[in-house]
């Protein structure tokens, strides 16, 4: 199995502001005083285009989908959460947290993706579990390392262990749960997403260790990633704050790798982590300030990886 891909699905944004209903375990969201909605949303939608075009320069595959006015979904700029694509063919649902972030899952983009050529054989839907407030947040919990079959997964709210256990089963992945925190007004919460404190590459991963307070669940995460060969890059809880955990590896033109973040993760590593970071691949950073802001994610949430077969 691939670890990375060269297709990705990115959900232009037309009514995106800060989504009140994640705001509950989101930590990481901000309210921006002042701005007018329609001026979030401008700002957002010119961040997103600068991206978008950073990603193509480099040959990378973008499938841009227009969000659409009705219904009213703030969030669906962040499209890995309700969904994700896999070498088989299948395609997996997720049950979502937030009511109003339900409405995101649209068939019309499985149709758009069967229009340029991509194959679907089989949607493995898990949704019925949010009639029993269940949560399982797609890449944002699961963290696929699609090669060694391994899904790392921080329980959180919107992580549920029973479905984390039947995802794998059915995907065929050996669970790797742990509970990661971060410090918010000096008590110790539980961050709302794997993918916020740990980004897995094809030969690296970067993680934020500390924020794993069980020091046994600590070393068990750190001893699979050296296992797999994989070289450890630590960040800490501060460059999480910065969304530095939140980056994805993609390939461009000729099968080139790529790690892509935001520029506010870039700014908050250290010389030494950039150079590690740039032995295994070449580095992606776009301003993404008001997404993350208002968002409250980054670069990595707003990717969903395709790597459905071709016809």
């Amino acid at each position: 199995m691939k670890q990375t891909t060269n297709s990705i699905l990115m959900i232009r944004p037309v009514a995106f502001r800060m989504n009140e209903q994640t705001a509950v375990n989101n930590y990481y969201q901000k309210v921006l005083d002042g701005l007018h909605p329609e001026t979030v949303n401008a700002k957002a939608q010119q961040e997103f285009d600068a991206f978008v075009e950073k990603l193509r320069a480099a040959g990378i595959n973008v499938i841009v989908v227009e969000d659409t006015k009705s219904p009213d979904t703030p969030d669906s700029i962040f499209p890995n959460n309700w969904i994700s694509f896999h070498e088989n063919g299948d395609v997996a649902l997720y049950p979502m947290f937030a009511e109003n972030r339900r409405e995101e899952r649209r068939e019309d983009i499985l149709d758009l993706l069967e229009d340029q050529g991509y194959r679907i054989d089989n949607i493995v839907d898990y949704t019925s579990a949010e009639e029993d407030n269940i949560f399982l947040e797609g890449t944002g919990s699961l963290l696929l390392d699609r090669a060694n079959g391994k899904a790392y997964c921080a329980l959180s709210p919107r992580a549920d262990e029973e479905l984390l256990i039947e995802f794998c089963e059915d995907f065929d992945y050996a669970p790797v749960i742990f509970e990661a925190f971060q410090t918010v007004n000096g008590e110790r919460k539980l961050i709302y997403h794997t993918n916020v404190m740990m980004c897995l590459g094809e030969t690296f991963a970067v993680i934020c260790a500390d924020s794993i307070d069980d020091k046994q669940e600590r070393k068990m995460v750190l001893d699979n990633l050296k296992a797999d060969g994989k070289e450890v890059i630590l960040i800490t809880e501060d460059q999480v704050n910065n969304f530095a955990g939140n980056m994805l590896e993609v390939r461009g033109k000729d099968g080139k790798r790529y790690l892509v973040m935001s520029a506010a993760a870039y700014k908050s590593l250290k010389p030494v982590q950039i150079e590690k970071l740039e032995y295994h691949c070449e580095i992606i950073s776009s301003s993404l300030d008001t997404i993350e802001a208002c968002g409250g994610g980054s670069a990595r949430c707003m990717m969903a990886e395709v790597f459905l077969p071709k016809e």
